[in-house]
């Protein structure tokens, strides 16, 4: 009895050490400050979120205290910007409820910004954020508008009326910690310089080393980007990390191997089958070809943004980017989540980063 006892015994410990040693064990390299995991709930306004979160990490790393600033007010300063842009265009542009990085550094020049206590953007005692009603609202009166022969003056000022019903009113002016602002003093008061911010990314259907604008349904503003190779592209995430500089990230997350809820994003190599989260896989290697036929074949699309704040690697060595979501603190890992070398590479569409963040022998061959 005392000898089944033991053999029960180990077959237990050893069932229980090998499912352990199969879990992806995590051990970070390089982790840098942030603010506090928040929920952008029932919007499309990622964007805001993940580069709010990146200046208000730059704030921490330019020595200032952790700030919490509102994204809804850039968010409502860049549906203004973007509701003109589709009037001027006669409807041929897209109006929706995203954006991509520099529109909030657009929005942050045109109106500046608010801490969040001063402009949540909720109102009557809401708990979450949501836009899908305020969308359909503003987009029917827009699609109206291109509809007709000759236009007014006056829309504009109905625009701001259907946000101040849904969002709140935006303050003129405000007193925070004791001092009076208006949102560009309070922009100007950060010490933040909005052109110090470049967007950078990697497409050989445009030559390298030269700005472009990225061909994506949500780049309303036309913004223009450094077109790096691959390898640049993510030595220069590699070095800014290293040197205390945080990314904005923006990419594909509509694919099997991305999880929230499991707090990964990996790719598999082809031919694998089985649960890509329960242990450390073959990943795809990826190169400018299969990343540039990945983009033009719709199988890598311009799905979300996420802030990469740190490097980590697994028990096999493979490198990882710590990468903090918007979407509450789910996972184990209470809102961030683990993005392999090979998801970057393939899935990334585009990243923002401060230029002093950039290598001087790559920024010598794209920057003035």
């Amino acid at each position: 009895m005392q000898k089944a006892t033991y053999l029960i015994y180990f077959l237990l410990c050893f069932f229980v050490g090998t499912q352990l040693s199969a879990q992806y064990v995590f051990t970070s390299d390089q982790t840098l400050d942030c603010t506090d995991i928040k929920s952008q709930d029932r919007t499309g306004t990622c964007w805001s979120f993940s580069t709010v979160s990146f200046l208000e990490s730059e704030l921490i790393r330019m020595g200032k205290p952790a700030m919490d600033l509102s994204e809804m007010y850039l968010v409502r300063t860049t549906y203004q910007d973007k509701a003109r842009n589709y009037v001027l265009r006669q409807g041929k542009a897209n109006f929706s409820q995203g954006g991509l990085s520099h529109d909030v550094m657009r929005a942050f020049r045109m109106g500046g910004i608010v801490p969040e206590s001063v402009f949540s953007g909720k109102i009557d005692g809401a708990s979450i954020h949501d836009h899908s009603e305020m969308e359909a609202v503003m987009k029917g009166m827009l699609d109206a508008l291109v509809g007709r022969k000759k236009l007014g003056n006056k829309w504009p000022v109905a625009l701001d009326c259907i946000l101040e019903t849904y969002m709140g009113n935006a303050p003129e002016t405000f007193t925070y910690d004791g001092k009076d602002y208006t949102p560009q003093t309070y922009a100007k008061s950060l010490g933040i310089n909005a052109d110090d911010y470049v967007s950078l990314s990697s497409f050989s259907h445009h030559p390298f080393y030269e700005k472009f604008i990225l061909e994506i349904p949500d780049n309303y503003s036309n913004g223009s980007y450094y077109n790096l190779p691959l390898d640049e592209l993510q030595a220069i995430v590699d070095h800014a990390l290293a040197k205390g500089y945080t990314i904005a990230w923006d990419g594909d997350v509509g694919e099997s191997g991305f999880s929230a809820s499991k707090g990964m994003a990996v790719v598999a190599d082809a031919g694998f089958e089985g649960n890509l989260f329960e242990n450390p896989i073959n990943e795809l290697q990826v190169n400018q070809q299969n990343r540039q036929e990945q983009f033009e074949s719709y199988a890598t699309t311009d799905d979300h943004l996420m802030h990469l704040t740190g490097i980590a690697h697994d028990q096999n060595g493979t490198k990882y980017y710590i990468t903090k979501n918007s979407w509450g603190e789910i996972s184990p890992y209470k809102g961030f989540l683990y993005m392999s070398s090979s998801y970057f590479r393939l899935k990334t569409v585009g990243v923002m980063v401060h230029k002093d963040a950039i290598p001087k022998d790559i920024a010598k061959k794209i920057l003035p």
